[in-house]
């Protein structure tokens, strides 16, 4: 059966595609680098729609947390934008959290790797003392 879409689906969708633009277009802070947004939720009554949001290449806590003050601060901005270009009766009010999964993902990924690497090395040391 296929998934019913609602309409806070729909907006949130909108609105993930709008603010990506939006943001690299209009936000002209020289502490926001590159951002990807990376999903929107938009809750039921659409009110509030937290958007999640990472940026390229930046790990350091201290920049990560400037550039979400930026993005907190530009929301009404944002928000202002948005209205202009979703034709809906009220844009939900922004909230940007900064999305840790990708960084989690890429953390694992590399202790799968590691792990991987040392399974093969024990198994090439194995074969290797067999043979004599």
């Amino acid at each position: 059966m296929a998934r019913e879409f609602h309409r806070a689906d729909r907006v949130a969708d909108a609105m993930r595609r709008e603010l990506a633009q939006l943001i690299q277009k209009e936000v002209r802070d020289p502490r926001l680098g590159m951002v990807n947004v990376n999903d929107v939720e938009v809750s039921r009554d659409l009110t509030v729609a937290k958007v999640y949001v990472t940026f390229v290449g930046e790990d350091d806590r201290a920049k990560i947390n400037a550039s979400m003050d930026v993005l907190n601060k530009a929301a009404g901005f944002l928000r202002t934008q948005l209205a202009r270009s979703i034709q809906i009766r009220t844009i939900p009010r922004l909230l940007f959290r900064y999305d840790e999964t990708s960084v989690r993902g890429q953390e694992l990924s590399a202790l799968i790797d590691k792990a991987v690497q040392a399974d093969r090395k024990h198994h090439q040391d194995d074969s290797d003392s067999n043979e004599d």
